[in-house]
């Protein structure tokens, strides 16, 4: 099992020089990931809505890092971890991708997720309702436009004809990764994508999700030994005991990797190098 850093978007702050040392800390650490998370608009809250990040939570551009990232690193790779798809354009998603995926030398996974923002889909004028539907398609575009040939494609959200992404990347496809706890989340996985990305707990429920997850994947045919699991920890406080323990648990079901996925604030470059370095200590032990 191989651990995954997540770009601490959040608290890292705005020096290009920070953002290069966290980077290159991580892949000296021998942190197998980064991942660049993503929103487009931080929203303020209305009504009986509240948003678990509000208007003022700095989230940098996830294209434009991952691009930045990959010129400060060598080899450590690099994901959306995850991006928000079906609010956006599907052919403009291909295209950065496979720029960041280029400059980096074939190191980058796409992670996607439907999201849980709804104003942001409106903000972004793109449909909430059919979120599930149009990432199950979007995937299916993606690795069209991938090919480095000549993409048609005709479906319920895309009609292209004859178009192209040039240039080309170097993964043809680059692996995409689902991201999410939710059922539909976990078949899109299981039907379409490389590996799975749930945030939970390495419990009973984990060991139910993942007999479900094994049962839909011998559903199309396809082997646990060739799809992905991500596991992230989510934490609400610095607990480096409760990191391994998570950890431990996780490797025991067998996850692939592992991501500490703070939820709480810990501003600045050195305190987000440190929580690099202790939970690699507690998580590799």
């Amino acid at each position: 099992m191989q651990l995954n850093a997540i770009f601490p978007t959040r608290d890292i702050g705005t020096d290009p020089a920070k953002i290069r040392d966290w980077a290159q800390a991580a892949e000296d650490l021998g942190y197998a990931y980064i991942e660049v998370p993503d929103h487009v608009f931080g929203a303020a809250a209305r009504g009986d809505w509240k948003p678990i990040y509000n208007e003022r939570d700095p989230f940098h551009e996830t294209f434009v890092m991952l691009g930045f990232l990959a010129a400060c690193t060598k080899k450590i790779r690099l994901s959306s971890g995850v991006l928000i798809s079906p609010q956006r354009q599907t052919g403009l998603i291909a295209k950065q991708a496979a720029e960041v995926d280029l400059l980096s030398g074939g190191r980058l996974r796409l992670g996607i997720g439907v999201g849980w923002n709804h104003v942001e889909y409106e903000a972004l004028g793109t449909d909430w309702k059919t979120r599930g539907a149009r990432q199950a398609e979007q995937i299916e575009v993606l690795r069209a436009l991938w090919r480095g040939e000549l993409a048609s494609y005709t479906g319920r959200f895309h009609h292209i004809e004859k178009v192209t992404i040039e240039p080309p990347p170097v993964q043809r496809p680059i692996p995409i990764w689902v991201g999410g706890l939710s059922e539909g989340a976990m078949k899109r996985a299981a039907r379409l994508a490389d590996g799975w990305m749930p945030i939970m707990a390495p419990d009973a429920q984990a060991e139910e999700k993942l007999a479900l997850l094994n049962a839909e994947l011998a559903r199309h045919k396809r082997s646990r030994a060739t799809f992905g699991l991500e596991a992230w920890l989510r934490n609400p406080e610095p607990d480096p005991q409760r990191w391994g323990d998570s950890a431990e648990g996780w490797r025991k079901l067998g996850a692939d990797y592992v991501m500490l996925y703070p939820t709480y604030r810990a501003p600045g470059c050195d305190a987000q190098i440190d929580i690099l370095r202790r939970f690699k200590a507690v998580a590799s032990s």
